[in-house]
C-alpha cells in the first residue's frame, strides 16, 4: 500500500500551488495525512460516507470526496471550502489515485519478477502478470548479479536504482541482503560486449562513488519472459565459480567460464580419484606460494619462458630451475603442453576441493 509520507507530500504540493487545504482520511475516520486539521468532521460522519453510495458529498461547505483502489474505496478526501473546491478535490483524488496505482504496480512488479527468478511461477503466469503489469514479454535481456560487500549496502542499491530506470524496461529487485538484481533490456544490435560495459560502469560507479567493493556477474542473453530465471541462475553460478576458479576477477561472465564450469558440476568423489591418480599423496596444495606465483605467470604467458622471468624480473636460468623444481615435485613438465594442461586443470580441481571442504564446515 502507498505509504502515508506519499499521500502528506502529494497534497501539500497540491495545497502549495491551489492555496485549498486536504485532509485525507482511511475508512475509520483516521487522519492520514493533512494541510489542515480543523474541518470538525467527526469519525462518525467518514463511516457514514463510506458505506453511502454517493462518491462526494458536501457537509458544513466542505467536500468529501472517495478515493479508489480497483473500484473500492480507499481513503476519503476532505476538501476546505473554496469556490473551485469540489473541481480541485477531483483533481486531487484523479492525482492520489494514479500513485495508488503506480505504488502497486511497482511493488507487484518487484514481487513479479521475485517469483520470476525464483521459478515460483507456472508458464501460463508469467505470460498472464507479464501483461497485466505492462510488461513486455518478447524481449532480449540479460540479468546482472552484484554481489556486495556488506549486506544491506543501501548506497548501493539505490545508486543502481537511479542508473537503471523501468522506463527503459529495466529492472532492479533482490531475493536476499547481499545482491542486487539488475534485468536489464537490451536495444536492437547490443551484445555480449555491451553487457561487459555495463558490468564495468557497475564496478567502477560503485567503487568510487558508493565506496564499496563489488563483484559483478552476468548470465546469457535471452529473449523470452520466461528465460529470465535462466539468465539469473548462469549469473548465480558465474559468481560461485568465479569465486574458485578466478578470484582475481571482479567481473565474470557465464559464458566465459570455461572448464571452471565443467569441473564445479562434477562430484567430489571424482576430482579426488583424479588429483590421487597424478600426484599420489602430494597435491599441489603442497607447493610453496614462490611455485605456484611462477606458474600462474607461466600460464598467463602461454608458456613463454623469457616472457616469464621478464615479468617476474627474475633471471631465465632462475625460472628454468623452478620448473624444474616443479618436475621433480609433482613429475609434470609445465613446460610441455600436455603437462601444463594437466597441472592447471588439477590445480582448479584442488580450488574446488578446497571450496566444498570449506562449504561444509
Amino acid at each position: 500500500m502507498i505509504t502515508n509520507q506519499i499521500i502528506q507530500t502529494s497534497i501539500s504540493e497540491l495545497a502549495a500551488i491551489t492555496k485549498v487545504d486536504f485532509c485525507v482520511m482511511d475508512l475509520k475516520g483516521n487522519a492520514v495525512a493533512e494541510t489542515y486539521s480543523d474541518h470538525n468532521i467527526s469519525r462518525s460522519t467518514i463511516v457514514n460516507f463510506v458505506n453511502s453510495e454517493a462518491d462526494s458529498q458536501v457537509i458544513q461547505n466542505q467536500h468529501l470526496l472517495k478515493i479508489y483502489d480497483d473500484e473500492m474505496p480507499s481513503y476519503i478526501l476532505i476538501v476546505s471550502d473554496t469556490e473551485d473546491s469540489y473541481k480541485i478535490g477531483k483533481v486531487a483524488v484523479s492525482q492520489l489515485q494514479n500513485l495508488i496505482i503506480a505504488y502497486k504496480d511497482k511493488v507487484d512488479r518487484n514481487s513479479f519478477f521475485q517469483n520470476l527468478l525464483l521459478d515460483n511461477l507456472l508458464l501460463i503466469d508469467i505470460y498472464n502478470r507479464a501483461k497485466k503489469l505492462r510488461i513486455s514479454a518478447e524481449q532480449k535481456r540479460a540479468v546482472f548479479v552484484v554481489e556486495t560487500k556488506n549486506e544491506k549496502d543501501i548506497d548501493a542499491r539505490e545508486m543502481v536504482k537511479e542508473l537503471f530506470s523501468s522506463q527503459n524496461g529495466d529492472y532492479i529487485t533482490a531475493v536476499d541482503e547481499k545482491h542486487i538484481i539488475l534485468i536489464k533490456a537490451l536495444n536492437y544490435g547490443e551484445d555480449y560486449s555491451d553487457l561487459e560495459e555495463t558490468a564495468k560502469m557497475l564496478v567502477d560507479m560503485l567503487n568510487s562513488e558508493a565506496m564499496t567493493t563489488v563483484r559483478v556477474a552476468y548470465g546469457t542473453i535471452i529473449d523470452e519472459i520466461k528465460d529470465i530465471s535462466k539468465s539469473y541462475k548462469e549469473a548465480k553460478l558465474a559468481l560461485d565459480v568465479g569465486s574458485i576458479f578466478y578470484a582475481e576477477k571482479v567481473i565474470i561472465a557465464y559464458n566465459t567460464l570455461g572448464i571452471g564450469r565443467l569441473i564445479y558440476q562434477l562430484p567430489v568423489n571424482l576430482c579426488q580419484i583424479f588429483i590421487k591418480e597424478i600426484f599420489g599423496e602430494k597435491v599441489p596444495v603442497e607447493l610453496d606460494d614462490e611455485t605456484l606465483a611462477t606458474v600462474n605467470k607461466f600460464f598467463e604467458t602461454s608458456l613463454n619462458v623469457s616472457e616469464t622471468s621478464r615479468q617476474l624480473y627474475i633471471h631465465r636460468n632462475t625460472l628454468v630451475y623452478r620448473i624444474e623444481k616443479l618436475q621433480k615435485a609433482t613429475g609434470l613438465d609445465i613446460r610441455v603442453f600436455d603437462d601444463a594442461l594437466t597441472l592447471k586443470i588439477a590445480l582448479m580441481v584442488v580450488n574446488y576441493m578446497k571450496y566444498v571442504e570449506s562449504m561444509e564446515y
